[in-house]
Parts: C-alpha cells; sequence; structure tokens
C-alpha cells in the first residue's frame, strides 16, 4: 500500500483591533474563542474538540488606522490589548501573538492580491456598503481593508478563521481572492474556512441591542468595578410587575448573567424569572457578583503583568519574529508564483484546496 500523506497542520488565524479596551462582547464574541483554539500545553495529551495545531492572533493596528488617528492613543491601545489578551488566558508559549504591522510581508502580499481584486467585490463589502448608505465619508482604506484582511489570513496558511456570523463574507472575499490568484498563478494559497462563534453574534449591552463601541452600551472587561457596577445597575429592563413570571429566553439581562454566572447559578436564576415575584434589581446585583468572580483571575493575571512592561514587548517582540518567518515563506511563495522573483518557483504547499 502507498503511505498515507501527512496530515496538514490546522492553523487558527484572527486579529482584534485595538480600536478601544475590550469589552465583554469582544471577549464572548472572539476572545474566548481564542483561547479555546490553543494548541494543548502538553503536544502528547490529548488534543481538545476545538484546539488546532498552531495559532496566530494579531492585535490589528494597521486596520485600526481607519478609525483612531491619534498616534499616542493608539499606541497606548496596542498595548493595554496586549496586555488584556495575555490575562484573559492568550498564552504566547502556546499561540503566536503579535502586532500586525510588525509584519510588512502583509502589506506586500496585500498589493498582489489587489492586482487580482475585483471592483465590485470590494463595492458589495458590508462595512464600506452600510457607510455609503449612511452618507459617510469611506476612504480608500475602508474601501480596500477586505483586501488587507485576506493578506493576513492567507500569510499565515491559516486553514481556520474564527468569526461571528456577520463576518463570514470576510472569509468568503479572502477564498475568492485566493482562488483567483490561484486560477492564474498556480496554486500558491491555502483556502480557509471560517468557524463560526457559537452563542457570539449578539452579546446584549446595557441598552439591549448588540454589545458595540459604536452603540455606547459596552461593558469594558477590565474597567473599575465600581464603575461597572454603576453600569451594570443602570441596564435598560422592561416595566412588568415584580410578581409577572418571565421568560428567562428572552431577557436580555439574563443572557449576560448566563454568559458569566456557573451552570448551577444560571438554572437557579431561570427558575426564579419563571417563577416571578423578584425585581431585576435583585438580577442586576447578581450580575455584579457574578462578573467580579468571573474575571478575578484575569484580574489578577493583569495587575501582575502590567508591573513588568518589558514583558509585554518581549512577548510580542518574539511573536513577530515568528510570524514574520511563517509570513515571509509564503509571500516568497507568492512572489515566486506571479514572476516578481527570479529563480526557480518555490515548491506549492500540500492539499491548498481543503
Amino acid at each position: 500500500m502507498p503511505p498515507e500523506s501527512p496530515r496538514r497542520p490546522s492553523r487558527a488565524l484572527s486579529g482584534i483591533q485595538p480600536t478601544g479596551r475590550f469589552h465583554w462582547g469582544n471577549y464572548f464574541g472572539a476572545i474566548r474563542q481564542y483561547i479555546d483554539l490553543q494548541p494543548a500545553a502538553d503536544p502528547a495529551a490529548a488534543r481538545g474538540a476545538e484546539a488546532v495545531d498552531e495559532a496566530y492572533y494579531f492585535i490589528a493596528d494597521l486596520h485600526a488606522l481607519t478609525t483612531v488617528r491619534d498616534p499616542a492613543r493608539l499606541r497606548t491601545l496596542v498595548h493595554a490589548a496586549a496586555v488584556d489578551l495575555v490575562a484573559l488566558g492568550l498564552d504566547p508559549v502556546r499561540a503566536v501573538l503579535f502586532v500586525q504591522s510588525d509584519v510588512p510581508e502583509v502589506t506586500e502580499l496585500t498589493w498582489l492580491l489587489m492586482t487580482v481584486t475585483p471592483m465590485g467585490l470590494l463595492e458589495r463589502c458590508h462595512a464600506y456598503k452600510d457607510k455609503k448608505t449612511r452618507g459617510l465619508p469611506a476612504d480608500a482604506g475602508l474601501f480596500t481593508y477586505p483586501v488587507l484582511m485576506a493578506a493576513d489570513i492567507l500569510a499565515y496558511d491559516a486553514t481556520v478563521v474564527p468569526v461571528g456570523e456577520d463576518q463570514v463574507q470576510h472569509i468568503e472575499v479572502c477564498r475568492d481572492l485566493a482562488d483567483k490568484f490561484n486560477s492564474l498563478y498556480g496554486d500558491v494559497f491555502m483556502l480557509p474556512q471560517p468557524r463560526l462563534v457559537v452563542g457570539g453574534a449578539k452579546v446584549p449591552g446595557t441598552d439591549g441591542q448588540k454589545m458595540s463601541k459604536s452603540y455606547e452600551n459596552t461593558i469594558d472587561v477590565f474597567e473599575d468595578l465600581a464603575a461597572q457596577k454603576k453600569k451594570i445597575m443602570r441596564i435598560t429592563t422592561d416595566s412588568r410587575p415584580m410578581e409577572d413570571p418571565k421568560d428567562p429566553e428572552t431577557d436580555h439581562l439574563f443572557e449576560l448573567f448566563s454568559l458569566l454566572a456557573p451552570a448551577a447559578d444560571r438554572d437557579r436564576m431561570a427558575e426564579l424569572y419563571r417563577r416571578g415575584g423578584f425585581g431585576y434589581g435583585e438580577v442586576k446585583k447578581a450580575l455584579v457578583e457574578a462578573a467580579a468572580d468571573h474575571f478575578a483571575a484575569a484580574r489578577a493575571r493583569r495587575a501582575e503583568i502590567e508591573s513588568d512592561p518589558a514583558r509585554i514587548e518581549a512577548i510580542l517582540a518574539a511573536g513577530a519574529r515568528r510570524a514574520r518567518a511563517k509570513a515571509g515563506e509564503v509571500l516568497d511563495r507568492a512572489r515566486r508564483a506571479c514572476g516578481l522573483a527570479r529563480g526557480k518557483p518555490a515548491p506549492r504547499p500540500r492539499g491548498v484546496r481543503p
């Protein structure tokens, strides 16, 4: 029998913009899955259903330039994002953590992809269409950022990209561009698959809408506990009488509580809703306690990390070296394929098309 082909390693890739401090929506919608996808600390240990062989996570400061125009603020937010990610459980030994702009190979790869990108494809992308519909100015950075996003993914031969439902289009664009480039120049790029974040499509904000900085309805993960308590106690609720039974599955306050509380506490709270005879203030107080307990260990880690600023810079520098090594390999492959590098074409990756 012929020998079996070696298994292609699974590799997760995702980025998060440093446009503000991380809130509960960022954590439950994305960051928690980054942590779950990390390879096992012990390679010999059994891998969880979610874990991958390799994971690359970056702080997307190039993307943030479309909205953050204050250089000092951007630098502060990038540093804070790195501290927060490590404090929340991203292990820089098990995953590659880096800053997007520290890998210049990605911007060159963006240009190679731009040369095969149809204008109509970008005109149909959600962010650009939304701004045009609302009559807001849209610059070339916003128009072309799906191409940069595609380069972010393709530069690392990513096979898995964790996204919410509202970002699946970006993976489709990435696959379209990779397929177009491959059809012209040969099998150069891996075609990634999206992995939907379970339950991450809508984390309710303080007003019941999706938690988002643009709605000013966020609760930050690491904000001062007293300030956080004030926000929670002001969460919008309906005006049904205390004695009325209520359906927990349709209440955004319960939805927040269920994200943070242990299963037993969640079940008891659901029973309280169905029984009635309680006030929303009681639920809000329970939510304050659940939030403090849920992030207590992360808060302690964050304080420890913040006491040694050089530690984070060393982590990011090491991550950039590892990321550049992989991105350089992929860029060289793409340059040779389209004729920019002289010499023999680089070998194609195994199993380009999943």
